[in-house]
């Protein structure tokens, strides 16, 4: 049995600087045009905490736009990338995908009347190919699991070498 390694798209608003290249890479490999507001993807900037935050579908295991959705087959599960497609072919526009996404990753075109989000450009995102920060990465779930697991046992550790030290100080 061939165990399918799933990838996801992670976002680090630590990295973001707000270039907005992703969302230019989107919106000109989506739509064909350089146009931030057909992006999939957005920067979302925080001006009081002077931050940038890129914030994008993130695939849900059980994706609450698709329990939503009226239209049968307007959303399904891409079995290769395992990315929740749109099928604008189907979508009535009822926008109760966007409604329900809990991370505002869906968005409206009002001319098409059609609802839209990341399909994770077929299993090459864009956006990641123009991250130049690192800010965007597209990464097997399990590698990401085994690298936060790492960085948490490192700040564990100099937690307590650092406890040892005010110890053996006598200031602890």
């Amino acid at each position: 049995m061939e165990v399918k390694l799933l990838k996801k798209l992670l976002f680090d608003p630590e990295k973001c600087t707000g270039c907005r290249a992703c969302e230019l890479a989107c919106s000109f490999f989506t739509e064909g045009v350089f146009a931030p507001v057909k992006s999939r993807i957005r920067v979302v900037r925080i001006d009081e905490e002077g931050i940038d935050v890129p914030v994008g579908c993130t695939q849900c295991d059980k994706p609450v736009c698709m329990m939503v959705c009226p239209s049968p087959r307007a959303m399904y599960r891409d079995k290769d990338t395992d990315a929740v497609i749109i099928n604008v072919d189907a979508c009535i526009g009822c926008r109760l995908c966007l409604l329900s996404c809990p991370f505002g990753a869906i968005a409206y075109d009002p001319e098409r009347r059609i609802c839209y989000k990341c399909d994770l450009c077929r299993g090459d995102p864009e956006c990641v190919k123009w991250c130049f920060t690192g800010a965007i990465k597209y990464v097997e779930v399990e590698d990401f699991r085994r690298e936060k697991r790492s960085q948490k046992a490192v700040e564990v550790a100099t937690m307590l070498t650092e406890a040892r030290k005010l110890a053996k100080a006598g200031k602890g």
